[in-house]
């Protein structure tokens, strides 16, 4: 599925510059900068960020739990949940 019109990015692209690790993007504009490109409009800012918490609480979901705490996506994954609360 096409999530930007403008730079046409589909969300598999959204989805593969996602690997864990210290330069896995956290937010919008850094998955725009891995795959790069700029955002234009700014419309697909919000499916951009769901796709990033869909893969947060995934990843934090597949790690055991003796990893959770050393996990980088799942302390995210934590945070945006409390965030929300």
């Amino acid at each position: 599925m096409i999530v930007c019109s403008c730079n046409v990015l589909s969300d598999g692209q959204v989805r593969a510059c996602l690997l864990p690790g210290p330069g896995c993007p956290r937010t919008p504009a850094q998955v725009y900068a891995c795959l790069g490109c700029s955002p234009k409009c700014g419309r697909c800012a919000r499916t951009i960020r769901g796709i990033l918490q869909r893969s947060a609480s995934e990843t934090h979901a597949a790690c055991a739990t003796a990893c959770s705490a050393a996990c980088p996506l799942g302390t995210a994954a934590a945070e945006q949940t409390a965030a929300a609360a």
